[in-house]
């Protein structure tokens, strides 16, 4: 991770990481993630499978800006990196893109959103899953238009569970791995955008400013405090303009 780069305006905006041990406490799971369950939103009823957390209320301000066009996909190539059970390819799918990468290191995650998407948007957009780390599904000379991530970026190990592991506290590093990927890849298309969903139980400083670092320009989408320390920031990343 790179933390040397010029700067950004933005970078000095956002808040000081939380102390550790209210991370962790925020952040212990309370849901049964072994189990199977099911999970309602937009009057969808998704199948959770074993392995795969509930959507929470970060998430749904991700399935809210694609179904409602605050984050336009309409006839665009999308990637929904970590789709889980699929919410955010339904969504994209129902707002008209034309194609949907569901991308997701878990297999059964994977699967469950080509059913909900095989379920829930009636016609139109094209479906690609694909299985692996990060971006490795994607074949090489792809271009993506529109990417969102609601990354598992807690800062501290809240268990010992892989599965929550990789839910929930992969640490900054899959985010700035996430952003290599992209951009040494070339991956993101002209005037493409990128959305993450990040709150200050990450190193929101260090993680912006790798991006900007490696030439991508940071923007903010959407700022939540949710008034028990936590501040949630949607960012909007593309392509920094060159002289």
């Amino acid at each position: 991770m790179n933390t040397t780069s010029p700067g950004h305006p933005l970078i000095a905006e956002l808040p000081d990481l939380l102390p550790a041990e209210h991370i962790v406490r925020i952040n212990t799971p309370k849901e049964d993630i072994g189990s199977t369950r099911s999970y309602e939103w937009n009057g969808w009823t998704f199948r959770v499978p074993p392995g795969v957390f509930t959507p929470g209320a970060t998430s749904r301000m991700v399935h809210e800006r694609l179904l409602d066009g605050r984050i336009a996909v309409r006839g665009l190539v999308y990637a929904a990196m970590g789709v889980g059970l699929g919410v955010e390819a339904v969504a994209a799918g129902v707002a008209g893109a034309a194609k949907v990468h569901a991308l997701d290191v878990h297999a059964p995650s994977v699967e469950c959103a080509a059913e909900h998407f095989a379920e829930f948007v009636a016609a139109g957009g094209e479906l690609v899953p694909g299985v692996g780390d990060l971006f490795d599904p994607v074949p090489d000379g792809e271009r993506l238009d529109v990417v969102t991530f609601n990354p598992p970026a807690v800062s501290q190990r809240v268990s010992d569970d892989p599965d929550v592991v990789r839910n929930v506290c992969e640490g900054a590093v899959i985010v700035t791995r996430f952003f290599d990927q992209l951009v040494e890849r070339d991956l993101l298309a002209e005037g493409g955008r990128v959305y993450v969903a990040l709150s200050n139980t990450a190193d929101l400083r260090a993680i912006v400013s790798h991006a900007v670092h490696i030439g991508l320009s940071p923007a903010l989408e959407h700022r939540h405090d949710w008034e028990d320390g936590v501040v949630t920031h949607v960012f909007r990343f593309t392509r920094a303009v060159t002289a």
